[in-house]
C-alpha cells in the first residue's frame, strides 16, 4: 500500500534568543527546531529537525529573494486600492481616479511597502467586468500614482492579461491574481516575458459562485496541492520560482471554519519555497467572530490576524487599514525582540 504524501510544517518560534540548533525561517524573524508532519488520514506528529528530510529543511530554511525591489528580512505590507464602485469594503470610495491617488499617497506617508490596485470586485456574488472597464478604472490610479511621485511597488489585481499589459505600462510592477492564474492562459507568459514577480492565490470557483457552499476533502491540504500545482506551472512557463508569492485565499471559497483551520497552521505554506501572502483584511469571518457586520468596523479583527500571521513567519500581509497595520507590527516585533526593531 503506497504511502500518503507527507507535508511538513515548520512550528515557527520568535522572541530575543534562537534557541541552540533551531533555524531561520526563509531568512526571515523567526526560526524552528521541530516541525509538524501532515498526511491524509494519519494524526499529525511532531518531529525534530534531526528527523526532517535535508530538501526540506533547506527549501524552509532558503532565504527569500527580495520582490520588486523589497527585502523579506521583515514583514511587508501590501495596502488595498479599490477602484472599484462595489467592493464588499470600500467600493465606492476610491471609484474616481484623484480619490484613488489621494488614498495610495496616504498609505505611502503611513509606511506602505507596495499597493494592490484592483478594478473588478472579487467579493463573493461579484461579476465579471469587461476587459475595458477594468483597465479604465486601473490604468488612471497607477500612471496617477507615478505622476504624484509615489515610487512603492504596484501591484496590479487582475485575471486578464489585457489589463495587466496596459497596467505593466502604466508603472505596475507586480500581477497578483485572485485566479491562481487559471483564468487567462496568457497570463503568465506576459508576466514572464516582462519579469515581474507575481502572486498566485487559491479561490475554489469563480467570484460570482465561490461561496456556495463550498467543499473540500481536506482544505488546508487542497489548497497546498493546488498552490504547488500551479507555481510548478508558473515556473515552467518562464517565472522564476523567487520571483513567486503564494497566497491560500482566505475568504474564497472557504467558510469560517475553512479559514480558521488555514490560519491555524499557515506556516505550512512556507514548505512551497516562496513567499507567502495573507489577504484576510476586514473579511466576513472576522465580522462573524467578533459579531461586527459593518466591514470597516472590523479593524481590531484584522490587526488580530495579522499578528497571528506574523507569529507563523508570513512575509506579506494585504490589508485596508494601513496605519494601524503598520503601527501594530511594528509594536509586535519590538515586544518580541525585546528591542525597537
Amino acid at each position: 500500500m503506497t504511502e500518503p504524501t507527507a507535508y511538513f510544517r515548520p512550528l515557527v518560534q520568535s522572541g530575543p534568543i534562537r534557541p541552540t540548533g533551531a533555524v531561520q525561517l526563509a531568512g526571515g524573524w523567526c526560526w524552528f527546531s521541530h516541525l509538524e508532519v501532515l498526511a491524509r488520514g494519519r494524526i499529525p506528529k511532531v518531529i525534530p529537525l534531526t528527523e526532517a528530510p535535508a530538501d526540506v529543511i533547506d527549501r524552509l530554511a532558503a532565504p527569500r529573494a527580495d520582490i520588486g525591489g523589497l527585502s523579506l528580512s521583515s514583514p511587508r505590507v501590501m495596502g488595498i486600492l479599490n477602484a472599484t464602485p462595489d467592493s464588499f469594503s470600500d467600493g465606492g470610495l476610491h471609484a474616481a481616479a484623484a480619490d484613488a491617488v489621494r488614498a495610495g499617497k496616504a498609505m505611502r506617508d503611513a509606511g506602505v511597502d507596495l499597493l494592490d490596485v484592483g478594478g473588478e470586485s472579487t467579493r463573493p456574488g461579484a461579476e465579471t467586468v469587461a476587459i475595458n472597464t477594468e483597465i479604465d478604472r486601473v490604468v488612471p490610479v497607477i500612471s496617477g500614482l507615478r505622476r504624484a511621485g509615489v515610487k512603492s511597488l504596484i501591484s496590479v489585481d487582475t485575471r486578464k492579461t489585457a489589463v495587466a499589459q496596459a497596467a505593466l505600462e502604466a508603472g505596475a510592477g507586480l500581477i497578483n491574481d485572485v485566479s491562481g492564474f487559471t483564468y487567462d492562459a496568457g497570463l503568465a507568459p506576459l508576466a514572464a516575458q516582462q519579469e515581474v514577480p507575481v502572486c498566485v492565490m487559491h479561490a475554489l470557483g469563480d467570484p460570482a459562485t465561490m461561496q456556495v457552499d463550498p467543499r473540500y476533502d481536506d482544505v488546508l491540504l487542497d489548497v497546498y496541492d493546488f498552490l504547488e500545482t500551479q507555481i510548478a506551472a508558473l515556473v515552467k512557463s518562464g517565472i522564476p520560482r523567487d520571483r513567486i508569492i503564494a497566497d491560500p485565499g482566505i475568504g474564497f471559497g472557504k467558510t469560517l471554519e475553512h479559514n480558521l483551520t488555514i490560519l491555524a497552521r499557515i506556516s505550512l505554506f512556507h514548505s512551497l519555497g516562496v513567499a507567502v501572502l495573507l489577504g484576510a483584511s476586514r473579511k466576513r469571518f472576522i465580522g462573524a467572530i467578533s459579531l461586527t457586520e459593518q466591514a470597516d468596523a472590523r479593524v481590531a479583527g484584522s490587526l488580530g490576524v495579522v499578528l497571528a500571521a506574523l507569529s507563523h513567519g508570513i512575509q506579506f500581509v494585504r490589508v485596508h487599514d494601513v496605519p494601524q497595520t503598520v503601527q501594530a507590527i511594528a509594536l509586535w516585533r519590538s515586544a518580541m525582540a525585546g528591542r525597537q526593531v
